[in-house]
């Protein structure tokens, strides 16, 4: 038999390995997440959300169609998903708005061969979701943010239990074009916040920890080599992504995607390729979000990216998309 002092260090050594087990498991279990999109108007909504389903570290709890043709663009999600093999994600729908001058549905088309069907509200979704998961979920935006405004004012206790969330929106010293090859010219009212300040100005003091990601760091660009080895890699989701690439840039003329709310998504992942700072930002009216002096007694409200790395940001994202085995078919 053991002595006491062996059965004690066997006994220790047992409970460390399970520790480190334990430890290990968690480590590896993915983040739960949430993703509200304007997919079908940019190209880039569809290509975070291929990053986000090309992902094992995120499950995806549901994802949410948000502003304008909010029925239509769920229509969309539900194809993609179908054509992925995913469809056991659900989708919910949200709150149709439209701002002025909104932006070209431009990938329409693909989204009406799938048939419709009736869809969760979001903020209902979204609100339920929490209450099952407290304190876990990573929500995405990667869209004006009426959606989450709403449930923030329908039950801001229920919704203050988000983990976090992640958006793609604002602009603090870099405007739109501003790319660090000539004088920047200072901020523009970036879209997902200009379409719905009200709903920004929320979100920026609803109390729960916000990472910002703005033009700033978001202006990667998909250039041509990279698209032809994207585009030719010929599985579901790539062939879905050339095919709403072509409808994109026909309807918009124009060529070169720019990344940004696939540089969110990624964020959400790996956190490492666009680091932020704290600060307090303010949201103006016109949905300008301005940096404010900090005061003694003022916490920062965002944790914003001001600079992230094309070739490290593309080191990740490509692989993912050419590596997946993502794949469906939808009966139509």
């Amino acid at each position: 038999m053991l002595g006491l002092p062996k059965r004690a260090l066997f006994l220790a050594a047992f409970l460390l390995c399970l520790t480190i087990l334990a430890t290990k498991a968690f480590a590896q279990a993915p983040q739960l997440v949430i993703i509200d999109t304007d997919i079908g108007d940019d190209i880039d909504d569809v290509l975070a959300i291929g990053l986000a389903l090309s992902s094992p570290e995120l499950k995806i709890l549901g994802i949410e169609s948000a502003w304008g043709d909010t029925a239509l663009r769920a229509r969309m999600l539900d194809r993609l998903l179908c054509e992925t093999g995913r469809a056991d994600i659900p989708v919910a729908v949200g709150i149709e708005k439209h701002g002025p001058g909104g932006a070209t549905f431009s990938q329409a088309r693909w989204a009406e061969r799938q048939p419709e069907k009736t869809h969760t509200p979001a903020v209902d979704f979204l609100l339920d979701q929490i209450k099952q998961h407290p304190g876990e979920i990573t929500l995405i935006g990667i869209a004006p943010l009426t959606n989450l405004a709403a449930a923030l004012q329908r039950d801001p206790n229920t919704f203050r239990k988000l983990k976090r969330i992640v958006i793609m929106g604002g602009s603090i010293h870099r405007g739109y074009d501003d790319l660090g090859y000539t004088p920047d010219h200072g901020p523009d009212a970036e879209y997902n916040i200009a379409m719905d300040p009200a709903a920004a100005q929320a979100i920026f003091h609803a109390g729960v920890p916000l990472f910002v990601m703005p033009l700033d760091s978001t202006q990667l660009k998909l250039d041509e080599v990279k698209r032809r080895l994207l585009f030719t890699q010929s599985t579901d989701l790539t062939d879905a992504l050339a095919l709403l690439y072509e409808q994109w840039s026909r309807s918009t003329s124009q060529v070169t995607p720019t990344m940004f709310d696939a540089v969110a998504a990624a964020y959400s992942i790996e956190p490492a390729l666009c680091p932020t700072t704290p600060m307090n930002v303010d949201v103006d009216a016109r949905g300008y979000t301005r940096q404010v002096a900090a005061q003694s007694n003022v916490h920062a409200n965002a944790n914003v990216c001001l600079s992230s790395d094309s070739d490290g940001f593309f080191a990740f994202y490509m692989p993912r998309l050419l590596k997946q085995k993502l794949a469906g078919s939808c009966a139509r």
